[in-house]
């Protein structure tokens, strides 16, 4: 019997997706040894099926919206987009679904790649299962980070396996559009597909099971999202459920809670995900398999000295930027406690404190029209017991909007602290503003004052001047 091979390292990361590959960064950087494990491929769920392959396939749609909103361009673009030029440009933003290019990058910072299925196996401890079973036990002098991600959830549906519906990872994949695509769901994934797909042929319907799309967003982004869907041709339905879903002679058949059925040649569940913990050996060390992971804003597990849980996996915030910036922060905080520096964990926005997931998480949902959010919204800024006062303008009566395109349609929104006089949220919606959004961001994480802000000159004419036209509603108001 060959005896397993057991390899110490300072730090070992489960996940090479960016959250993993960042904290692999950060601790070679500070000369730590590093192991990470994949057991897919390296780049993780947004370099393959989500992030880059999603928008590859939104830009051209939106680019199209774009031109036709322009006399002298508009009859050019009237044609419908070349679906396998589009995918074909999709796929080398996937580099074809290899791996190479990331695992180069990884050798080139010094860190040891073990493919495999890695599994928590005790304190400081990970064992990695090759794919021809033979089993290697790395253990970690400082700390492993948990950095493995989410995967989509599907409802409880009778049959639905047979029926072989979309994830988001066969949405961003697929080669040819559907005739016919039904998307549930409201939220980020639902939108953006529904949105990539009409564009490119496919008659959607969309069904919302609540009130209105993007409900994590001010409700006026999601009416203008659900208006422009419509208007290309989307059958929008909101307060409506899928009862049942079956797949007869190819064609997919839904029936509603409503009693309506509907046709369709594939469906896409866009209902929520959940953490990849379900077989990373968490029972090994008293965690419940499949649970998120609580973290204080070092990334620390409750709990665990040595384990971290950075991204997805710690529900913070389910974005890829703002895993990249935990990843950070806990490659800075496992670096400052390996080598006994003082920790500032408790310090708000210091150099060990993921305070941006509390206060100045940053979105763009790439639809047409853009919806870009940073901060609070106002019902959750008076939920939180904030003094604000929420200041609206149109933005379509920016002249940079204006000259951005004809029938400008969108709408921005600030949510003021009156006590303080700062930014706590900022919300745009409309074509182009998700390259407003970090300048809100700015403001926000910064607290930078109201009257600080108006020294800040937007450059005319740009769209970037609703900001002064903010400011002045809110001191004339």
């Amino acid at each position: 019997m060959t005896e397993t091979e057991t390899i110490a390292y300072d730090v070992v990361v489960l996940g090479a997706g960016p959250v993993g590959e960042n904290v692999a960064d950060r601790t070679r950087a500070a000369g730590l040894s590093t192991a990470v494990v994949e057991s897919e491929l390296v780049g993780g769920e947004c370099s393959y099926w989500a992030c880059m392959p999603s928008k590859a396939l939104l830009r051209p749609v939106i680019a199209q919206s774009d031109a036709r909103r322009l006399p002298g361009l508009s009859a050019a673009v009237q044609g419908p987009l070349d679906t396998s030029e589009v995918t074909d440009r999709r796929d080398g933003f996937t580099s074809h679904w290899k791996d190479d290019g990331q695992v180069g990058w990884l050798e080139s910072i010094g860190a040891d790649l073990y493919r495999g299925h890695g599994r928590i196996t005790g304190t400081r401890t990970v064992t990695v299962t090759g794919s021809d079973g033979t089993e290697r036990v790395l253990t970690a002098r400082h700390a492993v980070a948990v950095c493995t991600g989410t995967r989509a959830v599907l409802p409880d549906l009778p049959g639905l396996a047979e029926v072989k519906p979309w994830t988001s990872r066969e949405a961003t994949s697929a080669k040819l559009a559907p005739g016919r695509l039904v998307v549930v769901g409201g939220g980020v994934v639902a939108t953006e597909m529904a949105c990539a797909w009409q564009g490119l042929g496919s008659r959607v319907t969309l069904l919302v099971r609540g009130k209105g799309l993007l409900p994590r967003m001010e409700p006026f982004a999601g009416e203008l999202v659900a208006e422009a869907l419509t208007e290309a041709g989307a059958d929008v339905r909101t307060g409506t459920s899928v009862e049942s879903v079956t797949r007869e002679n190819g064609t997919v058949v839904v029936v509603t809670d409503g009693g309506d059925r509907i046709e369709a040649d594939e469906i896409l569940f866009a209902t929520g995900r959940a953490p990849h913990t379900d077989d990373i050996g968490l029972d090994s060390i008293g965690l419940d398999p499949g649970s998120w992971l609580p973290v204080d804003d070092s990334l620390r597990v409750t709990g665990h000295d040595w384990l971290y849980a950075v991204g997805d996996v710690n529900q913070r915030a389910l974005l890829t930027h703002q895993g990249k910036y935990q990843a950070r922060i806990a490659g800075a905080a496992i670096a400052a406690r390996a080598s006994g520096d003082p920790l500032l964990e408790s310090e708000p926005w210091g150099a060990h404190a993921a305070t941006a997931d509390h206060a100045a998480v940053p979105q763009v949902v790439f639809t047409d029209p853009e919806a870009a959010s940073v901060g609070l919204s106002l019902a959750e800024a008076e939920q939180a017991g904030h003094r604000v006062r929420a200041v609206d303008y149109d933005i379509a009566n920016v002249s940079g909007a204006s000259l951005y395109g004809d029938g400008y349609r969108g709408r921005a929104r600030m949510i003021v602290d009156v006590e303080r006089e700062i930014l706590l949220g900022v919300t745009f919606v409309g074509p182009g503003v998700g390259e407003l959004i970090h300048s809100a961001t700015i403001a926000v994480a910064g607290e930078v004052p109201i009257s600080r802000l108006w020294h800040a000159v937007p450059s005319y004419p740009t769209i970037s001047e609703v900001w002064l036209r903010l400011l002045e509603t809110y001191r004339d108001s």
